[in-house]
């Protein structure tokens, strides 16, 4: 996935897997690499910013990247059906929901909605966490949003027995990254396991050696 996000960045991307021949050999069968959990705005299309094609990343977003029953069901199947070995959690900058919860905890905020105020409440501990280490200054939503991914990694890994004994078994990873809007770059925060760098990952899949193969 680093060496795809490099291509996107560089303006080169080889959009790999894409064609004809490929789709239909994947209407029977799915082998993802890896699970990319993100957020849902707009600007983080997972495929294009990893430069990937059909069937390698299995996808799960939400505003936010806020955990949910529904998300780390999904994240069980990508681990225990499909076997990944790799779970990418993916925030970025200038993300409305981190904003949001921000804004929330002003004096004078306007009430939300109730679905967007449920969706923000698990961003609002990593928005008191920053205010308290710089009680006179506003959140930098920079720090918050840095926060609320780490919080995100590590409420993963408490919620779900199956994720986390499948990374005490070192068949699974976590990497938690930070996208740039600006430049694209997809910045590794936190990492939880062994990721696999050998051209063969667990159980035979494909990594990144074989980004470019025909």
């Amino acid at each position: 996935m680093t060496r795809g996000n490099e291509r996107f960045v560089a303006g080169t991307p080889s959009h790999p897997r894409q064609d004809v021949e490929h789709r239909e050999q994947l209407a029977s069968y799915q082998a993802p690499h890896a699970a990319l959990f993100g957020c849902s705005d707009s600007r983080l299309a997972a495929e294009i910013i990893f430069d990937k094609g059909l069937g390698d990343l299995f996808v799960v977003r939400n505003a936010g990247q806020v955990i949910s029953d529904s998300v780390l069901g999904s994240l069980e199947y990508a681990v225990a059906v499909l076997h990944v070995p790799l779970i990418v959690v993916l925030g970025h900058d200038s993300c409305g929901a981190v904003a949001a919860a921000i804004e929330s905890q002003e004096a004078d905020a306007v009430p939300l909605p109730p679905h967007i105020f449920g969706l923000i409440t698990k961003i609002i501990p990593a928005v008191r966490r920053v205010r308290s280490g710089r009680p006179d200054r506003e959140p930098d939503p920079a720090d918050v949003g840095r926060e609320h991914l780490r919080d995100t990694v590590a409420e993963l890994l408490e919620s779900s027995e199956l994720i986390s004994d499948a990374i005490a078994a070192g068949t699974l990873a976590i990497v938690g990254a930070n996208y740039r809007l600006l430049e694209g770059t997809a910045v590794p925060d936190i990492v939880v396991g062994t990721v696999e760098s050998s051209t063969t990952g667990p159980r035979g899949h494909r990594t990144e050696e074989e980004d470019t193969a025909p």
